[in-house]
Order: C-alpha cells, then sequence, then structure tokens
C-alpha cells in the first residue's frame, strides 16, 4: 500500500485509534471495512462515517471466521480490549482476540496478498528494567499478574505474525504503541487522560495512583496514527516503537490537565495499581530513520484539543 486507493480492512476500528484510522484513510480516498463487535468500541466512533462513500460497519467478532469482505489491499488489526479496565474486565477475550483473532486476520491478509499491520502495545515490555525502551529489549513481563492477559495476548500475537510471515511470506509490520490520548476516549475507561480531564471538568479531586511520580510518555492520536499509515506503507517488518520520548510524571500530566480546563480540583493519592509499570518511554530510534516519523503535536496542544472535545460532549449529554 504505496500509492492509489485500496480497500482497507481495519479490525476494532470502532475504537478510539480505531475510529481515527478510519477517518484518515477516508480521508486520504480508500475503501475502509471497519469491523468491530463493540465490546470496547462504539458504532459512536463512526457513525458521521456512515454517510460517507467508501465506508462499511461490519458487526462482527474477529475470533470467529471473518465474513467474505471482497479483496483487500491491506489489514490493520486493532482489535482488542486496550485498557485496564476492559482487558481485566474481559480477561478471556483478550487473549482470543490475541490469538484467534489475529490468525484470523492473517488469514484474511495472506488470502489477498494483502499488507498486515499488528497494533501492538508497551506493554509487551511491562514494568521495564532498562529505559528508554527500544526493540531489542526483551521485556520484563509477569505471565500471571493482573495485567498478563494484556501483555501475554499482545507477546503472543507479535510471534503468531513473525510466524506467519516465515511459513506463508504475509507480508506484516508490527506497530508497539505507546500511550496514546485524543478526542474520542471513553470517559471510564480508566486510562489517565480521560480520567483526570473528567474529573476535572466535574470539579471532583484528580485521584492519582501512588505517589504520582510513575512516568508515562503520551502521544496525541493524530501523531499515532501518521506513525501508524507509515508503517504500513513501508517495507518494515518492525517491530517498531510509536510513542512521544518525552517522559512525563503522573502529576506533572495531573497538573497541566488541571491548567487546561481552569479547574481548581485538588489531587488526592489513591493506592497505586498493582503490577503498575514505573517508567514508560520509547526508544523511537527506529521510527526516525527508518519512517522519518516522530511525534508534531505538543503537550498542550494535544491536552488543548482532548479537553475541548470532552468538554463539548459533556455539554451536548446534559
Amino acid at each position: 500500500m504505496v500509492t492509489g486507493r485500496h480497500h482497507v480492512l481495519v479490525t476494532g476500528g470502532a475504537g478510539f485509534l480505531g475510529s481515527h484510522l478510519c477517518r484518515r484513510l477516508l480521508d486520504e480516498g480508500h475503501r475502509v471495512s471497519c469491523v468491530d463487535n463493540f465490546a470496547t468500541g462504539s458504532a459512536d466512533n463512526v457513525d458521521d462515517l456512515d454517510s460517507r462513500v467508501g465506508f462499511r460497519l461490519v458487526e462482527h467478532d474477529v475470533t470467529e471466521p471473518l465474513p467474505e469482505l471482497g479483496a483487500v489491499d491491506a489489514v490493520l488489526h486493532l482489535a482488542s480490549p486496550a485498557s485496564p479496565v476492559d482487558y481485566r474486565r474481559l480477561g478471556i477475550e483478550t487473549l482470543r482476540a490475541g490469538a484467534l483473532g489475529t490468525e484470523r486476520a492473517l488469514d484474511v491478509a495472506t488470502r489477498n496478498g494483502a499488507r498486515f499491520l499488528l497494533a501492538s502495545t508497551s506493554e509487551v515490555y511491562g514494568d521495564p528494567d532498562r529505559h528508554p525502551q527500544p526493540e531489542t529489549y526483551r521485556g520484563n513481563v509477569d505471565p500471571v499478574g493482573p495485567r498478563s492477559m494484556y501483555d501475554e495476548a499482545k507477546r503472543y500475537a507479535e510471534a503468531l505474525t513473525t510466524a506467519h510471515a516465515g511459513r506463508y511470506g504475509t507480508d506484516v509490520a508490527i506497530a508497539r504503541i505507546f500511550n496514546t490520548y485524543g478526542p474520542r476516549m471513553r470517559a471510564d475507561d480508566g486510562r489517565v487522560v480521560p480520567t483526570f480531564v473528567t474529573q476535572a471538568l466535574a470539579g471532583t479531586p484528580l485521584t492519582v495512583a501512588g505517589g504520582g511520580e510513575q512516568t508515562r510518555s503520551i502521544c496525541y492520536v493524530d501523531d499515532t496514527v501518521d506513525g501508524l499509515l507509515a508503517l504500513l506503507r513501508s517495507r518494515i517488518a518492525g517491530p517498531v516503537n510509536l510513542g512521544d520520548p518525552h517522559e512525563r510524571t503522573v502529576r506533572a500530566i495531573a497538573e497541566r490537565i488541571l491548567w487546561h480546563t481552569g479547574s481548581d480540583s485538588p489531587l488526592t493519592t489513591v493506592p497505586g495499581a498493582p503490577d503498575d509499570p514505573r517508567r514508560r518511554c520509547p526508544d523511537i530510534t527506529l521510527a526516525r530513520t527508518a519512517l522519518g516519523w516522530e511525534p508534531g503535536v505538543s503537550l498542550d496542544e494535544g491536552l488543548r484539543r482532548t479537553v475541548a472535545w470532552f468538554a463539548a460532549v459533556g455539554t451536548a449529554a446534559a
């Protein structure tokens, strides 16, 4: 998928990141088949796309054989719960999406001679003891810990993708996505930015886990989409880290959100989640050199857009 118009299958396309990808692909003139079972995604995320030429929404569980969609040129496999709240609630479903779902999506790509992109995650590194994390780092993961259903699902998906390429010659790419934020995140998905934004807008205390000194590198969704499409259009198999290399404490992120919302909500400390990574920051040397990609949206600009969206949604809902 280098030039021209193509038919792209996006599994998990009604989720937060998937819906942004569908929108961008349509804007570029491609046809998009969006497959989602709405376990964590929502038809509301793509309801404005229904009337657009070239868009098709298919309600389907990717752990079952995919319906006939016609010839496809690229498959982007994003189908999986992605927030701790969701994958702990849907542990078995998360593992099945990483195993059976990945196999179904790979089979479609192989039959069509299509480029396949796996949306993997920084969670494959676990609670890292190497910093920042390059793609060569093998991780520090607890296979039976509270995050294991997501960590191991993605680690297996990466192994399956690699094995599929080796046996069948499938044209594959693996993206390791670090924390991404932006409009259309669910307020209750448990991740840092939507949690703090909704609390600040409501005037309630911002619940900072532990001491708030654990770090995150958060990347605005438009930049993550740029990175995914750059990898899709390349010939690189990866894995490739996609994330913002600027490390910030959770407390600093909370304080910046207070500034953007103008809220006087206090910060309150709550117990840290078990197995919560202490530091998380990508080494994006490979993405810079091989893809010419790095984030371009500043934290303040990304938070401004995100706060504005949540404020508008809250106003509309009221």
